[in-house]
């Protein structure tokens, strides 16, 4: 997990926001996942966003990389696991 340059503006505590598109098979699973825990998300398309693109790309070595998710610490991770966004989160 790593922390860009330029972050948007981070998400409240005990919430994410999730970088996804539309055809994400990963994004689905983890939006499930999310729901099925009560953990709340802001999801942000990042095919009709191009700042949000450009975030993602920044955080993913120049690719765009989704899910990408951002915590209230600024910090962001790529495809993780339920339980480690329960830990980051917790954190």
């Amino acid at each position: 997990m790593s922390t860009p340059a330029t972050t948007p503006t981070s998400p409240a505590t005990g919430t994410v926001t999730m970088y996804s598109t539309t055809w994400c098979g990963y994004c689905r699973r983890l939006k499930t996942l999310l729901d099925r825990e009560g953990i709340g998300y802001t999801e942000v398309n990042i095919e009709t966003d191009e700042d949000s693109a450009r975030f993602v790309e920044q955080a993913n070595g120049g690719n765009q990389t989704v899910p990408t998710l951002l915590f209230p610490d600024g910090s962001v991770a790529t495809n993780p696991t339920l339980d480690e966004v329960k830990e980051r989160l917790s954190a």
